[in-house]
């Protein structure tokens, strides 16, 4: 089939092309890369979680916390968030050029999430076009880009979830919908919105959840020239030839998440896009060990791998003796207040045997077992928690009220921050978080990235408008 291509769109008073830089957070897009995208006349998008700042000679400013308190850790997390944002988003507005659009990108999920982003709009005005806001449902963000005349582009992954932020608040807004991001839970990278009726291990066909989205967006009387941007799976558009100027979907925009990575511009380390040429179809795990709570997609690393092992050692056990919890635990723990199944303590006494000496209590009265070692890690990462989520379940932190989930600390969970800034700060990737969408694999089969080439974000988005 012929590819139709693509005709540029008026957005935010600008003709652009409607492709969109996915903005994947703690700076693995930063200025440069999203810059160069709106330069090539597309939409860039700056990510405002965890931006980097730099010092005079122009190298990043290592994010260290000297506070004693997680709380005052926190506010300086916070400060760091606003004047990386701003760093980025005027480095990137000064590349593009007058070209293209600038986004920015947060999560509703992420410490201060509000403080950051109004702080890096306040001292931005006029750079920013819109800004998309997903991982929870961000509700004033509608009252947000009124304050700060932007377009607020939200990302759901269901017709139900836009519904709701449109009931609840967005329907005050309308004229400042610059568009509805469809970020699909089993395709995408990073956290994905995968609810708890839907199977994460049955992906569902994306053509009818945005019909779907669509449909509830001319039912609430938004015209079809409010886009809904494709996000989650987009390689090459010739695949998405029937989405284009299609009546039943109005206009549609695509973002590019996982090829960008693999860019001159893009800032993540040489070795994390050496290794995104050698993923295989399955490389990518989408699971939940994620202190967000949420799903989340990421190459299944040796990092992934040994959070995997950990959780399956893991046994039920009661405070009393009760059910199948007919003999008390041995190994592992203090006291005698451990009561679990016979096969169940043998396992434990196995692990134990194995050198898993320490066993950890989660909050779902279960104990995993661990080393010495990593025992050791969990527990000075627990403690020097700075605050990065508005809600944590590897901490227990919360960035308001009594700043606590009033649950017990999830030993089987990571701290995020940690992993994420280890992975695009050139720390080992064996050892941190690596983000990656299910497309990742292409990157080893797609004949233009052939002889180890690695384009500059003009040739990729001049690549992409051929529908390759």
């Amino acid at each position: 089939m012929e590819f139709k291509g693509l005709k540029p769109i008026i957005y935010g008073g600008r003709e652009v092309w409607p492709l969109v830089e996915g903005g994947k957070g703690v700076a693995a897009t930063n200025h440069a890369s999203s810059g160069a995208w709106a330069a090539a006349g597309g939409i860039g998008t700056v990510s405002g979680v965890n931006a980097d700042s730099y010092d005079a000679d122009g190298k990043v400013i290592p994010q260290v916390y000297h506070s004693a308190t997680r709380k005052d850790r926190h506010r300086e997390l916070v400060r760091y968030g606003i004047a990386g944002g701003v760093e980025q988003v005027r480095r990137a507005y000064e590349i593009a050029g007058g070209k293209g659009a600038i986004n920015i990108n947060v999560l509703w999920e992420m410490g201060g999430a509000q403080e950051v982003l109004e702080g890096i709009l306040q001292a931005t005005p006029g750079m920013i076009t819109g800004v998309t806001c997903g991982a929870g449902m961000p509700y004033k963000l509608a009252e947000i880009a009124e304050r700060y005349h932007v377009l607020y582009l939200p990302i759901i992954s269901s017709a139900r979830a836009f519904r709701a932020l449109w009931k609840r608040s967005y329907h005050k807004v309308p004229h400042l919908l610059g568009a509805v991001v469809y970020e699909d839970p089993w395709l995408a990278g990073g956290h994905n919105g995968l609810s708890n009726a839907e199977d994460p291990l049955l992906p569902q066909d994306p053509y009818p959840r945005v019909k779907a989205v669509r449909d509830t967006m001319r039912a609430e009387g938004l015209a079809d020239s409010v886009p809904i941007v494709m996000a989650g799976g987009v390689w090459a558009l010739r695949e998405w030839n029937d989405w284009i100027d299609n009546p039943e979907l109005g206009q549609i925009i695509f973002q590019f998440g996982t090829r960008p990575l693999l860019t001159k511009e893009s800032p993540i380390p040489q070795a994390w896009k050496d290794l995104l040429r050698e993923v295989n179809p399955g490389d990518v795990s989408l699971h939940k060990f994620s202190p967000t709570g949420f799903y989340s997609s990421a190459i299944r690393n040796p990092f992934l791998r040994q959070l995997e092992e950990r959780s399956l050692r893991q046994i039920p056990y009661s405070r009393v003796e009760a059910g199948e919890h007919t003999v008390q635990l041995d190994v592992g723990v203090k006291g005698k207040n451990f009561w679990v199944a016979p096969k169940d303590r043998e396992r434990a006494r196995n692990w134990s045997g194995q050198g898993f000496t320490q066993a950890l209590k989660t909050p779902d009265d279960t104990v995993v077992f661990v080393n010495s070692e990593d025992r050791d890690v969990i527990r000075e990462d627990q403690t020097a928690c700075m605050g990065c989520l508005s809600h944590c379940g590897f901490s227990s932190w919360k960035d308001h009220d009594d700043f606590t989930t009033g649950r017990l600390a999830d030993p089987r969970s990571f701290c995020i921050q940690k992993g994420l800034q280890g992975a695009v700060h050139g720390r080992p990737l064996d050892e941190n978080l690596v983000f990656a969408g299910q497309s990742a694999s292409r990157f080893k089969t797609d004949p233009f990235y052939s002889n180890k080439f690695t384009p500059t974000v003009k040739e990729l988005v001049e690549r992409i408008l051929t529908g390759d």
